[in-house]
């Protein structure tokens, strides 16, 4: 039994999985879905087997990410963000390594059908993609902690898991696949400039190089402005193009989304201010991936 105010195993777990996270696995197969259907390849048992690796991935990214930055040193009593299960103490090292193994056992679990359904590309989409998860924070050099990790962010999130998504159903990754993958790519990195937004003075004491503390907190502010303004011109791009015009549908929905966040960004919130921001723009990136994706099924 857990004692008051400490979580038990089970909410040791379900603290480590970071459920608002996981909306960045959601966006990017509703929005390769969204354009399957558009261009009526859609194929449900694929889409799905999608869904479960993509959200398997990232629970394994978060497990890799709470043991390598709590072994690195940077995760300290002095942390801005929500406590992490490795930092308090709730979960051994190696209880988090062996949680990480398995969600990544899952995703491939979920690969082996869809190496059966799409082919032998996905293996090396799959093994990347659990590669990038432990680079992040793991291994001799880190990607997150060269100022990487937005540029790993925006690829896999965005190309890799929405092209991704739409090859398992048709065979090959469309044009207005690659399109669509940009926007969501986007609003899965701004999730991660909040982060570093936030950590820019805890992760400069610690020497974690992130591309928050590279550009500082002015730049940073507007790196987070600039790809929500990326997200939004796809989309018009898009419908000048005549390949989706229904888009734009999605964009009066992701404003209204996006609003609250935007505001916080721009009227300097920072330190644990910055932690109900976080949440919103995972919100405001699951909602627009969900506006995305039914705008662009419509034909």
């Amino acid at each position: 039994m857990a004692m008051a105010g400490i979580p038990g195993k089970r909410g040791a777990w379900k603290l480590a999985v970071r459920l608002p996270t996981l909306t960045a696995a959601v966006s990017p197969v509703l929005a390769g879905s969204g354009v399957a259907i558009h261009e009526r390849v859609f194929d449900l048992l694929p889409a799905l087997a999608a869904l479960l690796g993509a959200i398997c991935l990232q629970i394994g990214a978060n497990f890799a990410n709470d043991v390598f930055d709590f072994k690195r040193g940077t995760d300290t009593p002095d942390r801005l963000g929500p406590p992490r299960a490795s930092q308090l103490g709730l979960l051994s090292t190696k209880e988090m390594l062996s949680g990480m193994w398995l969600a990544f056992a899952l995703a491939t679990c979920a690969g082996v059908f869809l190496v059966w359904a799409a082919g032998w590309p996905v293996v090396a989409v799959g093994v990347a993609s659990i590669l990038a998860a432990i680079a992040y924070t793991g291994g001799p050099w880190p990607t997150g902690y060269h100022a990487l990790g937005d540029l790993f962010t925006f690829v896999f999130f965005g190309p890799v898991a929405v092209g991704g998504t739409y090859f398992v159903q048709a065979g090959d990754v469309s044009t207005l696949a690659w399109l669509a993958s940009i926007p969501i790519g986007c609003t899965v990195t701004m999730i991660l400039v909040v982060n570093n937004l936030r950590d820019i003075p805890t992760d400069r004491q610690s020497g974690k190089r992130t591309l928050g503390v590279v550009l500082g907190d002015r730049w940073t502010r507007r790196w987070f402005v600039l790809l929500a303004g990326v997200a939004g011109a796809i989309p018009l791009l898009i419908a000048v193009t005549g390949r989706a015009p229904w888009g734009l549908l999605a964009l009066p929905i992701a404003a209204w989304w996006l609003w609250q966040p935007m505001k916080a960004v721009l009227t300097g919130a920072e330190g644990r201010a910055l932690n109900p921001v976080l949440k919103a723009t995972a919100r405001f990136n699951l909602v627009f991936g969900l506006a995305w994706a039914v705008a662009l099924a419509i034909r």
